[in-house]
């Protein structure tokens, strides 16, 4: 099944006061470490959306290999990344991945046996369900082509969940071992995050 990964990366870090995207991580930064997971992915098609300090993620991280989507809105919320992206998806994909640009911790295993599974449903939504499936459910997600039409409707920063959860479609859950891995939205998550893979 052709498939496009999403890597969404256009956030202005009003919490953190300083682009996340440039944090360092493991000598690099936070976006190559995610970029590097989503490389492993081996999408057909990657996309990456940039809009807060886009000219230093340009002129700083690795974007080879990327489709690169400027995302003017991106103040809007994350979901705003999502609408601007779908015009670059190849006409080819059967798939969309969603994954996050401070999330660094995603397994590509695991993204590989969420895709999978999905090819393997009829469901147009998948998604991760942590602590084995037993604990929350997380990033990455999975939307079928069927799902486009809906993804263009979306508006704010958790609108993805709103349809998610909504009950509307029905939705594939992949169990995987351990926590949802950390996101960076504070320079708690950071440190975290760092202290986590020391």
């Amino acid at each position: 099944m052709f498939t496009t990964g999403l890597v969404l990366a256009a956030g202005s870090s009003s919490r953190l006061g300083r682009p996340k995207q440039l944090l360092e991580y493991r000598g690099a930064t936070l976006l190559d470490a995610s970029l590097s997971v989503a490389r492993a992915c081996e999408f057909d098609q990657l996309i990456v959306a940039l809009g807060g300090a886009g000219s230093m993620v340009r002129s700083t991280v690795d974007l080879s290999g990327c489709t690169v989507v400027d995302n003017a809105h991106f103040s809007t919320g994350c979901s705003s990344s999502i609408v601007a992206a779908l015009d670059s998806v190849d006409e080819r994909a059967e798939a969309l991945v969603l994954l996050l640009g401070d999330q660094p911790g995603v397994a590509p295993a695991s993204v590989g046996a969420l895709q999978a599974g999905c090819e393997a449903s009829t469901a147009p939504l998948g998604v991760c369900r942590y602590g084995g499936g037993r604990g929350p459910r997380g990033h990455p997600f999975w939307f079928a082509r069927s799902m486009f039409a809906a993804l263009r409707t979306l508006h704010g920063d958790k609108a993805v969940w709103k349809i998610l959860e909504s009950g509307d479609w029905p939705v594939t859950e992949l169990p995987v071992d351990g926590a949802v891995p950390i996101d960076v939205d504070t320079w708690d998550d950071y440190h975290l995050l760092l202290d986590s893979t020391t």
